[in-house]
C-alpha cells in the first residue's frame, strides 16, 4: 500500500510542474495567470504568447500525463493491496490511478498555490496511453473545432465530449472490442464531467459571446 501512495504522490508532482507559468517567465517575464483568463494553461499561452509556445506548452502537459503513466507507474513494485475487481491487470490500473492523480496535480499545483490548467492535455497524454485508437480522434475533433472556431474551450469541450461516445460507436456499432470497455467507460465520462466543471467559466463566457478566439499569427507584445 505504501509503495501504491509513493507513485501516486510521486505523479501527483509529475502532473503539478506548472509548465505554462514556467514558459511564460522564461520566455516574457510573466505570470501567465496574470494575463488574459488568468488560466495557467497552454490555452492562456496560446492566446498571450502566440501558437508556438502555446503548442510548446500543450505538448510539455500531454507529456507529464505520458511520464506519469509510463515511467512513474513502474516504480510500483509491490502486490496489489486490494480487490481488483476491473477487466484491467493490475499495472494497467496502476498506471490509471498514476494518471489521473497527474490530471488532479496539473488543475490544483501544489507548486503554484494550487492554481494550475484545466487538465486537458495531461489527460490527453494519459489516455494515449491506454485508449490511443479514441484520444487520436477526439484530438482529431478537438483541432477541427478549433481551426473552425478559434475558440479552444469549445475544442476541449467538444473534444472531451466526444471521448466517451468514440468508445461507445467503436464497441457498440462498429463491434470493436476495445480492451476494459465497461472500465474506461464510465471512467472516460468521470473525465469529461471534470473538463466541464474546469470549464465553467469558458462556458460562461462562450454562452455570452465574451470568449477570447485566438490567432495562429504572430502574438503582438502587450
Amino acid at each position: 500500500m505504501l509503495n501504491l501512495i509513493f507513485v501516486a504522490i510521486l505523479a501527483y508532482f509529475v502532473g503539478s510542474i506548472p509548465t505554462s507559468i514556467i514558459v511564460s517567465k522564461l520566455v516574457k517575464g510573466i505570470d501567465i495567470r496574470n494575463y488574459g483568463s488568468g488560466n495557467a494553461g497552454g490555452s492562456n499561452v496560446f492566446r498571450i504568447l502566440g501558437w508556438k509556445w502555446g503548442v510548446s506548452v500543450i505538448l510539455l502537459d500531454a507529456l507529464k500525463g505520458a511520464i506519469a503513466v509510463i515511467v512513474v507507474a513502474r516504480l510500483y513494485l509491490d502486490n496489489f493491496p486490494f480487490n481488483n475487481i476491473t477487466p484491467f491487470d493490475d499495472f494497467t490500473l496502476v498506471q490509471i490511478i498514476c494518471g489521473l492523480v497527474a490530471v488532479i496535480g496539473h488543475i490544483w499545483t501544489v507548486f503554484a498555490g494550487f492554481r494550475g490548467g484545466k487538465g486537458i492535455a495531461t489527460a490527453l497524454g494519459f489516455l494515449i496511453t491506454i485508449i490511443t485508437v479514441d484520444m487520436l480522434l477526439a484530438l482529431a475533433v478537438f483541432v477541427l473545432v478549433v481551426t473552425l472556431s478559434r475558440y479552444i474551450s469549445l475544442g476541449s469541450l467538444i473534444a472531451a465530449a466526444s471521448v466517451p461516445l468514440i468508445l461507445i460507436i467503436r464497441e457498440n456499432i462498429f463491434g470493436i472490442n476495445i480492451p476494459g470497455y465497461n472500465t474506461i467507460l464510465p471512467f472516460a465520462i468521470a473525465l469529461t464531467l471534470l473538463v466541464i466543471y474546469t470549464h465553467r467559466k469558458n462556458i460562461d463566457r462562450l454562452i455570452k459571446g465574451n470568449e477570447s478566439k485566438i490567432s495562429f499569427g504572430k502574438k503582438k507584445n502587450k
